[in-house]
């Protein structure tokens, strides 16, 4: 009798081989052993999980991280060229680094958990409904209840343009699941009119400069800080504007007419005055103003794109900027100069606009105001087709915060809608809806984002029956068709 050979020992050992055909594959209907289907489903879904959290937190880290060392090194920067411009009181450098790297871990915290709840809550619900079965809420829920996880950007902190925001990007593709649907196709059609990026900027500037001139305080503080630094005009003469359009007596007048006299303007303002061009750009006419002030905010306007285009390239594009440098970095000058254009037409339009109907109605009211800047928005149209709808609701989430903050301050906003943290709540009503758009409606979202999402939480897995195609024996071994 012959000896036994080390393969026929493996074989006994686990438990038999399926007979080899001539070409040494298995013979159709024989079984071969698998590695049991729960311990692989725990598996993939821990490594889901950890690979989702991993990711959510280098993203949220990095985004965050990337604006905090630039802020950290403008301000080191302008402390060098001015190292007596600290005011009492002020942060010092290494608490403001301090800040940055807390930001930083609170911002990868955030997403990271973000990623991370989803996943789990997700294989949860299938692992215990099955998929098939919960295919059309899971997501839904998932994604509701992953959305607290900003809280972990600070008790204190409030995120309100970035919930709305995101509730705008949820709308939008809910919109798109709408109009390819048969029930609400009809209801959803005028959501497809090319220009309505444009008239949701329009809608956006009436709210936005209308608070920019007379409600300040509406706005959040980076965001004033940016229409103030644009909008190119000294508060004083923003406060003086503010009184003559509420109809009430001037408070410092004399504090506009020596800030012309510190630019070189000597003027004398008319305390009667019915329209404020005088106040809004001196002895210049309100052509002549737009001109001017066209090209200051242009100069104001490319060191904004200069990061927003440039970074880019060299961050996604490095492989191919060696290969060719040239089309990459004109394509991205190009976008510079570009949006720095929309920019400065937006800006400088808004006064045009205003000092053109209050010469028209030879009045100023608050009305005309909102009027005024309407049209303003008409400047995105500057901007590539593909940018518009992303300022614009970028914007719309601004104008959304500073308008319920003014009914909020005039009284007359319900208490339903006075939530202490509104902020999560709209956040998690809007990644719900994006998620499970994500997982149900794929062909709503543009591939670059759909590839980013499934980079970070991974293709959503098949369902029960598109699983079952391996066709598993009642022993837990798979059988080779």
């Amino acid at each position: 009798m012959a000896p036994t050979s080390p393969e026929e020992l493996k074989c006994a050992a686990n438990g038999g081989c399926a007979a080899a055909s001539p070409g040494g594959t298995p013979r159709a209907g024989y079984y071969l052993p698998a590695v049991p289907a729960a311990v692989e489903g725990e598996l993939r879904w821990l490594r889901r999980c950890v690979e989702a959290a991993a990711k959510g937190f280098a993203i949220g880290a990095g985004l965050k991280g990337g604006l905090a060392l630039f802020s950290v090194l403008v301000r080191l920067r302008s402390r060098r060229r001015s190292p007596r411009s600290r005011k009492v009181g002020a942060m010092t450098n290494e608490e403001a680094v301090v800040l940055a790297l807390k930001e930083t871990v609170r911002y990868g915290l955030f997403l990271g958990t973000f990623a991370g709840s989803y996943v789990s809550v997700d294989e949860c619900i299938a692992g215990i409904w099955g998929r098939k079965r919960t295919a059309r809420w899971r997501s839904l829920l998932a994604g509701l209840i992953a959305g607290p996880s900003m809280l972990l950007t600070g008790p204190g902190t409030q995120h309100t343009s970035l919930a709305i925001y995101i509730l705008m990007r949820a709308a939008v593709l809910a919109s798109r699941c709408g109009i390819k649907s048969k029930r609400f196709g009809n209801i959803c059609k005028p959501l497809t009119w090319s220009h309505g990026d444009i008239f949701l900027m329009c809608l956006s500037s009436a709210q936005i400069l209308s608070a920019y001139i007379l409600s300040q305080e509406s706005l959040p503080s980076t965001y004033k800080a940016f229409l103030n630094k644009h909008g190119g005009k000294d508060l004083t003469i923003l406060q003086g504007v503010k009184e003559v359009v509420n109809h009430t007596a001037f408070s410092n007048l004399a504090g506009i007419e020596k800030y012309y006299k510190s630019v070189g303007v000597d003027l004398k303002l008319d305390p009667n005055m019915k329209v404020p061009c005088s106040i809004v750009h001196g002895n210049q006419s309100c052509a002549g103003h737009f001109i001017t002030f066209l090209f200051q905010a242009y100069g104001r306007a490319v060191p904004v794109y200069v990061p927003v285009y440039l970074v880019p390239a060299l961050v996604v594009h490095r492989q191919d900027l060696l290969k060719r440098p040239y089309p990459i970095i004109g394509k991205s000058l190009l976008g510079t100069a570009r949006s720095s254009l929309f920019l400065s037409v937006y800006c400088a339009s808004a006064w045009a606009w205003t000092c053109l109907l209050f010469r028209i109605f030879q009045s100023c009211n608050t009305p005309l105001v909102v009027l005024a800047t309407f049209p303003t928005g008409l400047a995105l149209l500057i901007e590539k087709k593909s940018r518009r709808i992303e300022i614009a609701l970028y914007c719309f989430a601004r104008a959304i915060e500073s308008f319920f903050t003014c009914m909020t301050d005039a009284g007359l906003c319900p208490p339903i809608l006075q939530i202490k943290r509104a902020d999560v709540v709209v956040f998690s009503m809007a990644t719900s809806i994006i998620m499970h758009c994500y997982a149900q409606e794929r062909e709503v979202f543009r591939s670059k984002y759909l590839n980013v999402l499934d980079w970070v939480f991974g293709v959503p897995p098949p369902s029960d029956e598109e699983s079952n195609k391996d066709f598993p024996s009642d022993d837990g071994t798979k059988k080779i068709c």
